[in-house]
Formats: structure tokens, sequence, C-alpha cells
């Protein structure tokens, strides 16, 4: 349930979920909610990233560079793209290597994990991808230059995709509230995962690397989402 997927990659986690289907019809059990689901869930942790406009990507990359995909992600056309770029903090700290996810957006954005930030010198607000209003900013720089942000920086706050066919079978609107329990020796249930709803979006739940470390997120465990 962490893993990136390549589109030409068979559909593990759909395997999973029709073979669970298969076993509890066999064994005459009833269907647990999330058996009967139309898609399977998963679980991804998202480890310190950014987002960066063309215009960012040239100012860093030089003019009319285009993101190279490295690695396809699990959401359609979402990818790791082969370029890095330095983070200086205001502390004058750097985290070196952060990872651009592509395709370029409209707007910059700098999404780290708590200990990140603390490491910086960051005081960072939990927020939704893209609501970046009175949110720090900090410097960027690349191989062929600096880029500053004047805002931008977040800890995302923990989400979930699904379509509407996804959110029909939940019975959720878009920017609700559902919740998420994740099995296994440190059983935990998250009380707010924000539901955003799109036709293109697979179902899956981003959560960032202190989360799935302090739940012991690992690609075997079960997780369910409910309200």
């Amino acid at each position: 349930m962490a893993t990136l997927n390549s589109p030409e990659a068979p559909n593990r986690h759909q395997i999973e979920h029709i073979v669970r289907r298969a076993v509890y019809e066999r064994m005459g059990l009833p269907l647990p909610k999330s058996v009967e689901a139309p898609n399977p869930l998963v679980v991804n942790s998202s480890a310190r990233h950014c987002h960066l406009t063309q215009e960012a990507v040239e100012a860093l990359f030089g003019p009319g560079h285009q993101l190279t995909p490295m690695k396809w992600l699990y959401q359609e056309g979402q990818y790791a793209a082969k370029e890095t770029v330095t983070l200086i903090g205001p502390r004058s700290k750097v985290i070196s290597n952060l990872r651009i996810l592509g395709p370029c957006r409209t707007l910059n954005q700098v999404e780290l994990a708590f200990t990140d930030a603390r490491a910086l010198g960051f005081d960072i607000p939990v927020r939704l991808s893209g609501k970046i209003e009175g949110t720090p900013g900090c410097m960027l720089m690349g191989p062929k230059g600096f880029f500053e942000m004047p805002q931008g920086v977040i800890r995302a706050g923990i989400h979930v995709h699904m379509s509407p066919t996804d959110a029909k079978f939940y019975g959720v609107k878009h920017e609700e509230m559902m919740k998420l329990r994740v099995h296994g020796p440190c059983q935990t249930v998250f009380e707010k995962v924000l539901v955003r709803i799109d036709p293109s979006f697979k179902l899956e739940v981003h959560m960032d690397t202190d989360e799935s470390n302090g739940c012991g997120l690992n690609p075997s465990t079960y997780c369910e989402l409910f309200q």
C-alpha cells in the first residue's frame, strides 16, 4: 500500500481486493464494507517534495527546461521528476535533493513533515494543497539559479482522493471529512481525512512520513475508510 506504480505495472491492489472478496465468499462470511467497495483502498506515504510552476522550473534549471518523469505515481499523469532542488530554510539550514513532482502547476508549494520543518526552523501550518495564503516562504536553489517563494511551505493535511463512484459508495461529498483506521501493532485512527473528489482520481489516501512512521504503515498494512 505504500509504493509508486507505473501505468504498465499490474495493479496489485486490485488483485488483493478481488482475492479478499473471494476468500470471504468461500468461507461463507459476510463481506466487510471495505471488501464491498468498488475499488481497492491505497494508502501512500508522501516524503517531502515540491510542486513548481514552469516559471520556477526555468529559473532553477534554465530557460525552456522541462521536467523529466523518473517514476510514475499512483494518480494518473502524476510523476516524481528526475530533477531535485535545494531548499534553504530561515536558519540557513538546507535540505538538498528535494524532489519535484510533476507536471508543473499554477502555484509553487513545498510540502514538509513537521520533523523536516523543525529541523529547518519553519513554523508551518497544516493546510489543504493549494491553500497557501499566509504561509511561510523559502528560497530554492537549482543548478542554474535561485527562486524565491514568498509563501507556500506547508504540511499537507491527510486526505483521500476518490472518484464520484467511490464517493457514492462511502456517502461523502467533496471536502467533507472521513476517518481512516490503520490496523497493526500501532493501530491508529486518523479522525480528519479530507475528501477530494474528481472523475480522474483513483482511491488513495496521502499522509506524510511522520504520520506513516507513527502508525507503522507498510505495504501489507490493512487500512479502512469510514465515517
